[in-house]
């Protein structure tokens, strides 16, 4: 990390503080949607991480994690709005985002011996930045380079041969 980075990198009690404000967020909303569900906060590298466990059912999670999506942003905007500060909290529901980061992984490391074979390269769907960044970590630790291309909200993964 350059040193223009650390001094622009959030403290960690910045970062527990936006786990608070998310934590009573999000604990808000459960509440309005009579949602029985516990909340966790922790911080995993320069973000806050708030997680809500213990729920039956995926409503919270929506077709390829859109209402988390959603559910996030507003988090986030809660966030800035008691802070000043843009929010790059990350908010899981069920373990969701764990779950999805194994699959994405196993998708670029997949995706990147494929192009190494042909040496070809291969686009992949539409995702979102998290699950970009996911499989370019996974791509990258498989010894190849990937771009994003696109705009959002359909940006795609394009796995290059070496």
């Amino acid at each position: 990390m350059t040193e223009a980075e650390q001094k622009n990198a959030p403290d960690l009690a910045d970062l527990e503080q936006e786990g608070e404000i998310a934590a009573d967020y999000v604990e808000g909303l459960l509440d309005i949607a009579d949602i029985d569900g516990d909340i966790d906060m922790d911080v995993e590298g320069d973000r806050a991480l708030v997680s809500v466990v213990g729920l039956k059912g995926n409503e919270l999670v929506g077709p390829g994690g859109e209402v988390l999506e959603a559910l996030q942003e507003l988090t986030r905007l809660a966030v800035h709005r008691q802070t000043g500060e843009r929010s790059r909290l990350m908010l899981d529901v069920g373990g969701y985002r764990e779950r999805r980061r194994a699959e994405l992984t196993k998708l670029g490391t997949e995706v990147a011996n494929q192009v190494k074979d042909r040496g070809e390269p291969k686009s992949l769907q539409p995702m979102t930045p998290f699950e970009r960044k996911i499989v370019h970590d996974a791509v990258a630790a498989a010894g190849l380079r990937s771009e994003s291309e696109g705009e959002e909200p359909n940006r795609y993964v394009v796995v290059l041969p070496a």
